[in-house]
């Protein structure tokens, strides 16, 4: 799936009902890089989703973080009542702005469209989250985090929605454990997961044995997020000031490269992929002609055959070396039409069309 496409079919959902009792606050509302995490993280997200879905859950912190979402929203006219928000589960459109909005820094393109809602039953745990954003997104697709997750990396989220097609839950599987609360979900699981809390299995494994799920390997992962930022979560004071510390060091880094701020660690903006197309030998393997493929920074051939051996193993032997990162012996890569390589490391930019050739494929 390529950007432009993964915006129009995917929403993101950000879950901030947890009971935030060792933070001893609540986690959302933490002040970080100058404002609300909450928003940061809306901010974040804004280039990969035309909407955002922000989960919380019940008390005063509802309306504050309300509040803070308005002028995020790209539906500012559509306001509901404030009798309303006593509701369970009601939808809310954030309107306008108050003195604790930066208006000067929100007029940016990719505004998303912004949806605060209750989660029915509090502190159902994660499935209970991820079924309340599942049903109000509007995406096909869900890409789903934590409010206490600050270093999302746009790059590992868009290689993550572009490995749904065929499955119903994509979720990475880091250091030994599934990372549910950073994965990507087909809205149409939402029945299942309600199914389950009726049950009382409020484990998203369960869930994961009964559909088509694609996990994520930790080397995949690395490719994108060499150190795993994107699972880093604040659970305590010790851990907040462990991650503002990291995250100034980051900044410090970024200066001293002349780099963006940190804020980019969404390193690939939308569209940052390539295409592969498979002819002969390969095209019959893989039962496809053509796949998308998300990139990292910098990438190499190397790169790409690692990501295509991820998304089609059966290539892996015949076509791509065991090594993942060169083709076997009579196979062929060209880039754009114009160039025949084998060097692993020749850069591929994004929106380069890769064509891998059998030897045996005639002109």
């Amino acid at each position: 799936m390529k950007g432009a496409e993964a915006r129009d079919r995917a929403s993101a959902v950000i879950l901030a009902g947890g009971k935030s009792s060792r933070m001893g606050r609540p986690k959302a509302l933490l002040p970080f890089d100058g404002e609300p995490l909450i928003r940061h993280l809306v901010r974040t997200l804004a280039p990969l989703f035309a909407e955002v879905v922000v989960v919380g859950g019940a008390g005063a912190e509802f309306v504050e973080l309300m509040s803070l979402l308005r002028s995020l929203s790209s539906q500012p006219n559509e306001l509901n009542e404030p009798n309303e928000l006593n509701q369970p589960n009601k939808p809310y459109q954030p309107n306008q702005p108050n003195e604790l909005n930066k208006p000067n820094e929100l007029n940016q393109p990719n505004k998303p469209n912004l949806t605060l809602v209750r989660d029915e039953i509090a502190y159902q745990g994660p499935v209970g989250g991820i079924y309340y954003g599942l049903r109000e997104a509007k995406g096909e697709f869900v890409f789903l985090t934590s409010c206490d997750a600050p270093f999302l990396n746009l790059a590992l989220i868009s290689h993550l929605i572009s490995q749904i097609s065929d499955y119903d839950v994509v979720v990475p599987y880091w250091q030994e454990r599934f990372q549910p609360l950073h994965a990507v979900y087909r809205r149409s699981v939402a029945p299942l997961l309600g199914e389950q809390l009726e049950r009382g299995e409020l484990r998203p494994i369960f869930l994961y044995e009964k559909v088509r799920t694609r996990r994520v390997s930790e080397d995949e992962i690395r490719r994108f997020d060499p150190e795993g930022l994107s699972f880093l979560n604040m659970n305590t004071p010790e851990d907040y000031e462990a991650a503002l510390k990291r995250w100034q060091r980051l900044a410090e880094e970024q200066r001293g490269r002349g780099g963006p701020h940190p804020s980019a660690l969404a390193p690939m903006p939308p569209g940052g992929e390539c295409t592969v197309e498979l002819f002969s030998v390969a095209r019959l393997l893989a039962k496809t002609s053509k796949i998308d493929l998300a990139l990292p920074r910098e990438a190499t051939l190397a790169d790409v055959l690692a990501a295509l051996s991820d998304r089609l193993p059966v290539l892996v032997g015949p076509i791509i070396a065991t090594d993942r990162k060169s083709l076997t012996s009579g196979n062929a890569c060209n880039i754009n039409g114009r160039t025949f390589v084998r060097d692993p490391k020749a850069p591929v930019q994004p929106g380069d069309s890769i064509f891998i050739i059998s030897a045996d494929a005639g002109g």
